[in-house]
């Protein structure tokens, strides 16, 4: 990061340097800053947050198992490379930190969605990795703890810092949310019928026949026999009569 801020000593004027670095700063203070705070609802419930338990919870409900340990992840990339950016301490390793969060945000939780946070987008997670890219690329500026201290990051852990974050982000979009079970629409419920053991509902109309039970008919058949046999005895009897 020396290099790059002896070459914009050398292309632009003191004054010019001067500013762009307090704008780096407040562009540092305000992104960092508040991803920090991201972080800190992730990992210890801060400012309203949910916690590692519910972080883990609702990692595991979009496909992220076991969810403690992607809430632990998570909330370490926002928390410390938010609070390494936010002091420009560390060269580009805060801001690269940042973009494990931010691309897995994007992809498991906007995804599909328009850009726009109204809609559930993914414009937030954007603007914080595009802002860790800039500040990564252009460096923390004289108004940072690395040019207080002299710190100079080593090329091999910059790479390594990269390569852990993408495989980090490689891995989180290989795993897939739980598939949720469709529920038959009303007219297969309907069609389907009633399954072995239920019982089923006879629906008795006016006029039917009754039906037979235990091979004697019902009343309606007993009371139409009784009168058929008392006809019968009467004509008997009539006829007896006029024998006489």
């Amino acid at each position: 990061m020396a290099d790059m801020d002896d070459m914009k000593a050398q292309l632009c004027g003191e004054e010019r340097t001067r500013r762009a670095d307090l704008g780096l700063l407040v562009l540092r203070l305000t992104a960092g800053g508040l991803l920090a705070g991201h972080g800190a609802q992730k990992l210890f419930g801060a400012f309203g947050g949910h916690g590692l338990e519910g972080t883990a919870g609702w990692l595991e409900s979009i496909g992220l198992r076991p969810g403690k340990t992607w809430a632990v992840l998570a909330g370490a990339s926002e928390f410390g490379g938010g609070t390494l950016t936010a002091l420009g301490l560390g060269g580009p390793l805060g801001p690269i930190a940042m973009q494990g969060a931010m691309a897995t945000a994007a992809r498991k939780a906007h995804w599909g969605k328009p850009i726009w946070a109204t809609a559930g987008g993914a414009e937030v997670p954007v603007l914080y990795s595009a802002i860790g890219a800039a500040v990564g690329l252009a460096g923390p500026g004289r108004y940072s703890l690395d040019r207080l201290f002299g710190v100079r990051v080593p090329k091999t852990l910059v790479a390594l810092t990269m390569a852990g974050v993408a495989a980090g982000i490689m891995l989180a979009d290989r795993q897939s949310a739980p598939a949720t079970p469709e529920e038959p629409a009303p007219e297969e419920a309907v069609m389907e019928g009633p399954k072995g053991g239920e019982d089923r509902v006879v629906e008795a109309r006016p006029g039917a026949e009754a039906p037979v039970v235990g091979g004697a008919p019902q009343t309606g058949a007993t009371s139409q026999t009784g009168d058929d046999a008392g006809t019968a005895t009467d004509a008997t009897a009539a006829s007896a009569l006029s024998s006489i």
